[in-house]
């Protein structure tokens, strides 16, 4: 058996942010920076921390503010607006009849694999497209109605899904997956997690699979997440899509095994080594962003979440559009109406209406930008500012990983702090997408030029910039001085 031996023994040193990748040993210091400010208990209503024996012999009055069980027991007795909030929890795997848009990319996904009910092996597939376009929605739904007609024909047939955004390497992404298929089967994986080689993962996984199913997808979301080692020649989802796909020549392995590659970078595959392309060779599904009406239909098929006449008539069309301006994503189209269903019984009225909708979108874009923004570290706060600085000035809203790694080295030259490399900048930036501030994709300046990643943002740059200057490191630099920075590197980079 292949198990790609160039990568035996998993520990901690394979992770990418183990590496040392700045300047000088105060690196530590910066990448705390967020719990850098006092950290002693705060006065309590104007008065010490630690009160003097007289204050805490003090009895609360009779007067004083309800207790928690009655406020609790206060909020169960009102009569709430929505009924299921299973149907606004955008992960939610929802009914084929409320999957809506997709009727192209459902057909393709269920023709292709279908052939597991006869007991075969379906074939690869790579889902692309922007986040909150269906892939995951659609791939659940079509598994999950397999594996139900495949329990009454007796097949054993097993869906391991695993999310790559928070794997840093290969051993760890095999080991993921061993252990969502003993999940699936029952079992448990007999191999620990750290301080053996891969190889051995490998052979559990295979272990699992072969012993307790028929056939088997592995679903690989966001798989273009999982880079691995730098030192490796191909990253590692492309070393992960290699093993998977040549597992049917190992003689010990019954069982059939799938891979459904999703990503929301459209130019992964470029990155996939040669070997991988050719054993892999999926069929590509394309998810495309869904526009107003599709988002409209989206929520009219989860209104039935509300109790019966509580939305208004303009709560839907309102939710769709908002979310139709940020890239069609359908998960904050419906994370809009629950936050503006949320609000509403909150303030105790009885129906949902415009206003909530657009408090919620006040407070989903505002506090999910402040709440992220102040609880990363200050390096990605240097990182990000640098790059929605240069994303402001383009026209496009877009920012070079190149420009914006030029803007990053002025910006901590001019405070005084440690400087990352490129690689480790551009990883920062990376990992920034998992709180889906910012996306990226491949780009080449041409066949005899090298890749940069082109970084958009979810939000408006202005609006993480503002967040941002609320750090007084970074607010000691003038914005207009980085402004002039900027504009210089983008007529160089014209």
């Amino acid at each position: 058996m292949d198990t790609d031996g160039s990568e035996t023994i998993d520990d901690d040193s394979e992770s990418g942010e183990q590496s040392p990748s700045v300047r000088s040993d105060r690196s530590s210091d910066i990448e705390d920076g967020d719990h850098e400010a006092d950290q002693s208990t705060p006065p309590i209503n104007g008065e010490s921390a630690n009160p003097t024996e007289s204050d805490s012999d003090q009895v609360p009055s009779d007067n004083e503010s309800e207790s928690i069980e009655e406020m609790l027991l206060e909020f169960d007795e009102q009569e709430g607006l929505i009924r299921d909030r299973s149907l606004l929890d955008p992960n939610y795997v929802v009914e084929e009849d409320r999957i809506v848009g997709r009727d192209t990319q459902l057909q393709e996904v269920t023709k292709m694999l279908r052939v597991a009910l006869g007991d075969n092996r379906p074939p690869n597939l790579f889902l692309y497209g922007p986040s909150g376009t269906g892939k995951s929605l659609i791939t659940k739904a079509v598994c999950k109605n397999i594996s139900n007609i495949c329990e009454q024909r007796d097949i054993r047939f097993g869906t391991v899904e695993v999310n790559c955004q928070d794997l840093d390497t290969l051993g760890i992404a095999v080991y993921e997956l061993a252990e969502r298929a003993a999940d699936e089967a029952g079992v448990s994986v007999e191999v620990p997690k750290h301080g053996v080689a891969t190889k051995e993962k490998w052979d559990e996984l295979y272990r699992i699979v072969s012993e307790n199913f028929d056939s088997v997808v592995f679903v690989l979301d966001e798989l273009d997440m999982l880079v691995g080692r730098r030192d490796k020649q191909d990253p590692a989802f492309s070393r992960l899509l290699y093993q998977l796909s040549r597992s049917g020549a190992i003689d010990d392995l019954s069982a059939h095994i799938s891979v459904v590659a999703i990503s929301n970078d459209t130019k992964m595959m470029e990155a996939v080594g040669s070997r991988a392309l050719s054993s892999f060779t999926p069929e590509d599904v394309h998810f495309d962003d869904y526009d107003a009406n599709q988002l409209k239909a989206i929520l009219r098929r989860r209104q039935d979440a509300f109790y019966d006449d509580v939305l208004s008539d303009d709560v839907i069309p309102l939710a769709a559009a908002f979310a139709a301006q940020t890239h069609g994503d359908a998960r904050k189209a419906i994370d809009l109406m629950r936050v503006a269903g949320e609000l509403a019984e909150r303030e105790g009225d009885s129906e949902v209406r415009e206003e909530h909708v657009r408090n919620a979108q006040e407070k989903v874009e505002k506090n999910r930008v402040l709440e992220v923004i102040r609880g990363i570290s200050t390096q990605k706060k240097l990182c990000l500012y640098a790059t929605a600085t240069v994303a402001n000035e383009t026209e496009n809203g877009t920012a070079r990983s190149t420009t914006g790694y030029q803007v990053y080295q002025f910006l901590t030259d001019a405070i005084g702090t440690d400087q990352y490399h490129q690689e480790t900048y551009v990883n920062k930036m990376k990992e920034l997408t998992t709180y889906s501030l910012v996306d990226f994709e491949r780009r080449s300046h041409g066949p005899s030029s090298g890749m940069f990643l082109e970084f958009q943002f979810a939000e408006r740059p202005d609006t993480i910039l503002d967040t941002l200057r609320e750090d007084s490191r970074i607010d000691m630099v003038s914005p207009e001085e980085v402004q002039t920075v900027v504009k210089a590197q983008l007529r160089n980079q014209s």
